[in-house]
């Protein structure tokens, strides 16, 4: 008996156009990446204070909004800026909007965005506003951030 001979072939595959494809898979996931984190970044420039209780519904309430940073406050939206030395003038806009704030307290309350370099004014101001008994939020935004605020 002859013995049959087997031929193994050897079958070469070629993994480039798969590694091609893969290549361009990871770079456009990259650009995704990339163009979605820009404009995540760029999105953060800009912050919009709402007033709303924890349960996310209107306040009953109208808020008036203060700016904390280092050399004094910002009253919002008429851009009144009080300096760190007039914040205990008895004749300043701050003075003035605690006066018409007191005498509403059913009706309006204050909320305060605190820059980083503003929590020494923000004690100041805290302490005056509880002093009238006035209602208060606050919230700690960041240096670079624009403010708007959206009453709804």
């Amino acid at each position: 008996m002859r013995k049959r001979s087997i031929s193994r072939q050897v079958n070469n595959v070629e993994l480039f156009p798969f590694l091609s494809v893969l290549v361009c898979t990871i770079g456009t996931l990259i650009l995704l990446i990339i163009v979605s984190a820009s404009q995540i970044l760029n999105s953060q420039s800009e912050v919009t204070i709402i007033a709303k209780n924890e349960d996310g519904k209107n306040q009953r309430k109208n808020p008036h909004y203060i700016e904390c940073r280092e050399d004094g406050i910002i009253i919002h939206p008429s851009q009144e800026f009080v300096a760190r030395e007039d914040l205990t003038n008895s004749s300043s806009p701050l003075s003035q909007l605690i006066l018409q704030v007191s005498t509403r307290k059913e009706q309006e309350y204050i909320i305060v965005a605190v820059r980083p370099d503003g929590f020494p004014i923000f004690n100041q101001v805290r302490s005056r506003l509880e002093q009238a008994d006035i209602d208060i939020g606050f919230e700690p935004i960041d240096q670079g951030w624009k403010l708007k605020f959206n009453n709804e």
